[in-house]
């Protein structure tokens, strides 16, 4: 019989009680997935997991601490519980650990309206079926050689959270994907791209086909791919890579960061960080969004902020331990696994889209590098410095002109947000929106 999640977190918290804890709280989380992987036509590898697993903290005399367990059999719970209280006797004092009070709790934990669960259980015959016809897809681009691999997958996760002061919630998500590698040329002149999609509503996925198509497509342009020359020239980030770099302005004004002084924004509350007319906004209540959440992981009812509003940062991303060593008030931002405390973290996230196409961005840039590839990361969390491994393709007066790899590029973030400008072609679906964005001037390091 499947396990009831509200009822295994009370059973934690009840017995953490009897063990002597002063307060607690308890997630449970269920996960149903598969995963298929063809390649040349054949069934490659097939994963299938499921089950519940449980993560709990406990509050004595001011200390905390965590544990988690698989192992969630009745006769398991007050094993688990006794080990937390024992654990928490002898960690140090922290002032800022706590739940949260009462008043700040979640009134709703309705998920009903994000849409985040389909009722489509593709069995693995069918997650095969589409794997195959992208892979087919792929292969059938000229220029393909041959594909990496073609993989489908679908998952249900449920969680619930409940805390020793009455918050008792939970919601479930499904998700599904497909993705396909492929591959151009031969030997030392192979070249590799991919296409994916992701979704948590079935209905809502590229076809195979499509999907296929794009990463065959993605593949022979990259064939013939040398090295760009070195200097400082104009980058365009493409879509598809264009998060990471609003990502690392997301995890300077984390709060965790900001209050170990470990943030190259640390000081720069109220000031400008992006081009002005730029917003960045987070709402975690937009439909069929995998960042979206009724509560944090810490029952706080979740709402939409906007982190620059006109260029300007407005605010930290915080949890009740952060925010209590700050002064401050939770924006809550709480994410957490089951074996450890809530951190500040964000959800969905959308940057203001410009008014021109990728297109018209690269005819302005003239000379210089568009990345559509980034590998490894060299970023500097106190000076912002930043330095990053890219492929993609260099342009000429306004044009693509050939593939290019093997290149690093550098230069200071703080600096090289200020100049992003937007293009008009992000994908609204995905949690973090971001268009392609053209850099003013980065150091190029290649041939």
């Amino acid at each position: 019989m499947t396990q009831n999640l509200s009822d295994l977190t009370e059973s934690l918290i009840d017995a953490a009680r009897r063990a002597g804890a002063d307060a607690a709280d308890a997630i449970a989380i269920r996960d149903d997935s598969q995963s298929i992987e063809v390649l040349k036509g054949k069934l490659e590898h097939a994963e299938r997991s499921e089950g519940t697993e449980a993560g709990l903290r406990v509050f004595v005399d001011g200390r905390q601490a965590s544990i988690s367990a698989s192992d969630t059999r009745p006769a398991m719970i007050d094993t688990l519980a006794q080990r937390a209280v024992a654990m928490a006797r002898i960690a140090p004092e922290d002032p800022h650990a706590m739940i949260a009070p009462a008043e700040m709790l979640a009134r709703t934990t309705e998920a009903t309206a994000l849409d985040l669960v389909d009722t489509a259980r593709p069995d693995p015959a069918a997650l095969e079926a589409m794997a195959l016809e992208a892979e087919e897809a792929a292969l059938a681009v000229s220029g393909v050689a041959q594909t990496q691999a073609s993989g489908a997958a679908a998952s249900y996760r449920d969680m619930h959270l409940a805390t020793s002061n009455g918050f008792s919630g939970g919601y479930a998500r499904t998700g599904y994907s497909l993705s396909t590698v492929a591959i151009s040329g031969e030997g030392l002149s192979m070249e590799r791209d991919y296409f994916g999609d992701s979704r948590t509503h079935l209905s809502d996925l590229m076809s195979a086909g499509e999907i296929g198509r794009r990463a065959g497509e993605r593949a022979v342009e990259r064939a013939g791919a040398t090295k760009p020359p070195t200097g400082r020239y104009p980058v365009l980030y493409d879509e598809r890579v264009s998060a990471t770099l609003i990502g690392h302005l997301v995890a300077a004004f984390n709060g965790a960061s900001v209050a170990r002084g470990a943030s190259w924004l640390k000081d720069a509350m109220g000031e400008q960080v992006l081009p002005k007319g730029l917003d960045l906004i987070e709402d975690p209540h937009r439909a069929r969004t995998t960042g979206s959440r009724p509560f944090d992981a810490e029952g706080l009812a979740t709402r939409r902020h906007v982190w620059v509003q006109d260029g300007q940062l407005t605010g930290w991303t915080l949890d009740l331990g952060t925010a209590s060593k700050m002064g401050l008030e939770s924006t809550a931002s709480a994410a957490r696994g089951l074996s450890g405390g809530p951190s500040p973290s964000v959800g969905n996230l959308a940057l203001t889209q410009g008014g021109q196409s990728r297109e018209q961005l690269l005819s302005d840039m003239g000379t210089g590098l568009l990345i559509t590839s980034m590998i490894g990361s060299s970023i500097n969390s106190t000076t912002g410095d930043y330095s990053r491994g890219a492929s993609g393709f260099w342009v000429e007066n306004g044009q693509i002109s050939h593939p290019v790899n093997e290149c690093t590029v550098a230069g200071n973030l703080r600096d090289m947000l200020m100049t992003i400008r937007p293009a008009n072609d992000a994908r609204t679906h995905l949690s973090r929106v971001v268009p392609s964005l053209l850099v003013e001037g980065l150091t190029i390091a290649g041939a």
